[in-house]
């Protein structure tokens, strides 16, 4: 390497020797003959000053190469590297070759364990709403959500009861359902079925038909199986206390068990899980009554009318049918307190005109005084204890009122029984005077002799 440096330093030397041989040849020529102008003067200034630059450079770097291959050959550093000038210069980010503005190499961004360029941001920062400069409104839109807490046990019983009282009177599940919805039962969902069933127990038949309803239309979308099952499980365990207040509690809760089966609000495998695990005699009794009303109508029809179909959603002619049977038994038992528990157990306070309307045309049918006496003193009762309110008892009289010459060609003696009943039920206060003034009476029609030629006189 040494020699082939050499060499070609030895080449450039004399390339550069010859040329200003030639040029100081020509210089002296022009200076012999004495031909110097000053354009030729300015230009040989000119050149002499290329010259000299081109000296000046070409010995500067052959100095630094000579300097280096003898540092590299020698292996030892010009400087102490643990001085501190050598440290600087290590850790010096200028330029070695003398060139640049003194800044460091690529704007502070190159190099291990450096900030990086200014502005640069190497991950996304996450907002904090704690820090100072926290500004809410810069980060958009807002959205602001109701946190609902979830009902304690106290809260639960204030926020259900009146939820279910209102269910039975207006009936609509879907009502129900959006209430539900609106509050935060948390792990004591479950509680709403086992609640309402026991306020149903205290009540009617009908009420035990919409709580059936009720439990039907809640499955699946607001309470699921596992929380039904959880329900009944829990009325099980609380029934020597229910039977307190509801001696017929095991009956009626296996007849809603099974109820619930058909409806596909709780599995079939519920009755399954208590075979031969049940001690307490009443929760076997509710068991057995599910069991056996399953048995009774799987695969033939649901159990829709365990309760009896409620109120004024039975039939017209069942409930005729009902009114007939209660005066019949009436008129051979003659207890006015039974007659008056079943008619409040059909719960059709609008249909009441049709009781009135059956037992007015079991009078004019009937014969002899025992049937009249008796209707008298139903109606007195039902009318005392406001069972049959006023416009009922106008409406059943007023409809015996229009069909009496239909009912008077099966029984002559109608219109005379009729103005009797009246008499007396107006006597005894179940009607008003306009109602017994308002009574059809037959006008009487008197025939002359054939000697008067056949005129009817009035």
């Amino acid at each position: 390497c040494d020699s082939v440096g050499s060499v070609s330093g030895a080449g450039v030397f004399s390339f550069e020797q010859k040329q200003d041989e030639d040029d100081s040849e020509d210089l002296n020529e022009l200076e012999v003959n004495g031909n110097w102008t000053p354009q030729e003067k300015a230009l040989h200034e000119a050149r002499l000053k290329a010259k000299a630059k081109r000296r000046l450079r070409k010995s500067s770097s052959r100095d630094s190469t000579r300097e280096s291959l003898s540092d590299s050959v020698s292996g030892e550093p010009s400087t102490d590297p643990h001085s501190p000038k050598a440290k600087a210069a290590v850790n010096d980010r200028k330029s070695r070759t003398g060139k640049g503005r003194g800044l460091p190499k690529k704007g502070g961004a190159g190099g291990k364990g450096v900030w990086g360029a200014a502005g640069m941001v190497y991950e996304v920062e996450e907002l904090d709403a704690d820090d100072p400069n926290y500004d809410e409104s810069a980060q958009g839109d807002t959205v602001y959500a109701t946190v609902v807490p979830e009902l304690d046990e106290r809260e639960l019983e204030k926020t259900i009861h009146p939820i279910v009282q209102e269910y039975f009177e207006h009936g609509d599940t879907k009502e129900v359902q959006m209430l539900l919805k609106e509050l935060n039962l948390g792990h004591h969902k479950f509680e709403f079925s086992s609640r309402a069933v026991s306020l149903s127990l205290e009540g009617k038949a009908s009420h035990r038909e919409l709580t059936s309803r009720l439990l039907s239309d809640l499955s699946g979308k607001v309470l699921s199986e596992s929380d039904m099952s959880r329900a009944f499980d829990k009325m099980l365990k609380e029934l020597p206390d229910l039977i307190l207040d509801t001696p017929e509690a095991p009956q009626m809760l296996g007849q809603f068990i099974a109820r619930a089966i058909a409806d596909h609000a709780i599995p079939m495998s519920f009755l399954d899980c208590y075979k031969g695990k049940v001690d307490c005699d009443h929760a076997r009794a509710a068991l057995d009554r599910a069991s056996v009303l399953l048995s009774m109508k799987r695969e033939i029809m649901r159990l829709d009318n365990v309760w009896g179909v409620g109120g004024g959603q039975r039939p017209v002619k069942h409930l005729i049918k009902e009114m007939n049977l209660l005066l019949k038994e009436y008129l051979v038992s003659g207890e006015l307190s039974e007659a008056e528990h079943c008619l409040r157990d059909l719960e059709v306070p609008h249909f009441h005109h049709e009781l009135v309307y059956e037992a007015v045309v079991m009078v004019l049918e009937s014969t002899g005084d025992t049937a009249l006496q008796m209707m008298v003193k139903l109606l007195k009762v039902f009318w005392q204890t406001g069972l049959i309110t006023l416009d009922q008892m106008n409406r059943g009289f007023q409809r015996v009122y229009d069909e009496l010459p239909e009912i008077s060609l099966d029984v002559p003696h109608a219109h005379s029984i009729m103005e009797t009943f009246v008499d007396l039920c107006f006597q005894e206060q179940v009607i008003t005077k306009q109602l017994r003034d308002s009574c059809p009476t037959r006008g009487r029609k008197r025939f002359v002799s054939e000697g008067d030629g056949g005129l009817v006189k009035s």
